[in-house]
């Protein structure tokens, strides 16, 4: 039987109904199924749950599903900068279930590989997995967490056969593997459609026996979520508080590390890397070695970061899938990374994905990131918008790890954090008094050789 089929409404016909699981390739805007999403769409299903790193933007991606209110539930890592889903989520109008990004991935390819459930120490004493079980290892404790099956995936890639045999292109393949793997029945469209036997088996990343029905895909926008470049950068250089962090922040590189950097004012130490020095970024949806900025209009929407960067590679650099990607992140291969945060305890906690009633951004990486790299630096601003302390005694907000903090940079001071608890001051940012630090920080802290600049 032939698994090539003439559009997207075709190759989904007979597979949908109401209340069923749809999981979506994808990550951000990048690699996403934007003709069997439509066709979603058109279809006019309801009562959806759909699965996914993220539910894409308010009119373009999964996104448009929402709109339509064809969704139930969500079951993703990041609500992003989708307005919509986040305003259904506050209100009560849709049921969410976030999920680290790395331990959604892992969720995704253990349930195509009939793995029913894994422990890991991602989420572990967080919101996330309250009343999870959990075991102890090496004298950790972990979270048990289930594999997740769908009864439909859609998936796309850059180049397919009629076999179903698929090949996808620099970083949209992210979670498009993993997807392909866990539905019932999996759907792929691709750019370009060949014959069978024109693509080198050596290069195919999703065997065709994973693929049901596929479809050559047509007028791709490719949008671009976040645009990152030379002169214009998402995280707005050029502002004095956050090129002083970031500088600042750079400092902590050292040669040869492989360093993540987190969305925001972090993205900005790509910028203040010392010159001659070896540092190798990874990008959490599947790129290790990211070169500089490209100038504006040189940009590849295939290399796009859902609001981190849009970049160019380096000579070595790698490619690979979202689950490849929290490998090397939970496995402890990173060395460093740089996140922002709503608030910081004094004993390492971190709180940096959500403010109940107000934001619902989702964890993302962060919850993995925090329980797998071997050090963690958070670059903030001192206090809040309203003038509280955002340096704590104890974190008031859903936290994303506990104890995993160890130096905070902010726009006053910088911090260690001692291991065990207690926060020792270091530096004095250029301008900012030992006076204007006590009085903006809700928790005590030692002095130890106080630098100033």
């Amino acid at each position: 039987m032939s698994k090539v089929f003439p559009n997207a409404a075709a190759a989904l016909n007979g597979l949908l109904h109401d209340n069923m699981t749809v999981a979506a390739g994808g990550f951000g805007l990048c690699g996403i199924p934007e003709n069997l999403i439509a066709a979603l769409r058109d279809s006019g299903v309801k009562g959806l749950t759909i699965v996914g790193n993220n539910a894409g933007v308010d009119d373009f991606g999964m996104g448009v599903l929402l709109q339509g209110r064809q969704v139930k539930k969500v079951m993703a890592s990041y609500v992003g900068e989708n307005k919509e889903f986040e305003r259904q989520v506050l209100s009560g109008e849709l049921e969410l279930e976030l999920i680290p990004q790395g331990t959604l991935a892992e969720r995704l390819r253990a349930g195509g590989a009939g793995i029913p459930g894994f422990y890991t120490r991602t989420g572990f004493g967080t919101l996330l997995t309250k009343d999870k079980e959990t075991k102890r290892f090496a004298e950790l404790e972990y979270v048990l967490e289930a594999g997740i099956k769908a009864e439909v995936s859609i998936v796309k890639a850059w180049k397919g056969d009629k076999s179903g045999n698929l090949i996808y292109r620099e970083t949209s393949r992210n979670f498009n593997p993993m997807i392909a793997t866990c539905g019932k029945v999996c759907v792929a469209e691709v750019e370009q459609l060949v014959e069978i036997g024109e693509l080198d088996p050596d290069s195919i990343h999703t065997p065709g026996i994973f693929v049901d029905r596929i479809i050559q895909g047509e007028k791709y926008e490719k949008r671009i979520e976040f645009r990152t470049v030379q002169g214009a950068t998402v995280a707005k250089a050029g502002s004095s508080v956050r090129d002083l962090l970031a500088r600042r922040a750079a400092q902590e590189l050292r040669e040869g590390y492989y360093v993540n950097l987190g969305i925001g004012i972090p993205t900005l130490v790509a910028n203040y890397i010392p010159e001659g020095m070896n540092v190798t970024l990874q990008s959490e949806n599947g790129l290790l070695g990211i070169g500089p900025f490209p100038k504006a209009g040189e940009e590849d929407p295939d290399l796009i970061n859902a609001g981190k960067q849009t970049i160019t590679t380096m000579p070595g650099s790698a490619f690979f899938s979202s689950a490849d990607s929290f490998a090397m992140i939970r496995g402890g291969h990173i060395d460093l990374a740089i996140l922002g945060a709503f608030e910081v305890a004094d004993n390492g906690d971190l709180a940096n994905w959500m403010i109940p009633g107000k934001m619902v951004k989702g964890p993302g990486g962060a919850m993995d990131l925090v329980a797998g790299v071997k050090r963690v630096v958070v670059v903030m601003e001192h206090t809040s918008r309203d003038g509280k302390p955002k340096i704590l005694k104890r974190c008031t907000l859903p936290i994303t790890g506990k104890g995993v903090v160890d130096l905070i940079i902010t726009d006053l001071a910088v911090f260690e954090v001692k291991e065990g608890g207690g926060l020792v001051l270091i530096e004095l940012q250029p301008g900012a008094t030992l006076d204007d630090v006590r009085a903006k920080t809700g928790a005590e802290f030692e002095q130890r050789n106080v630098r100033t600049k």
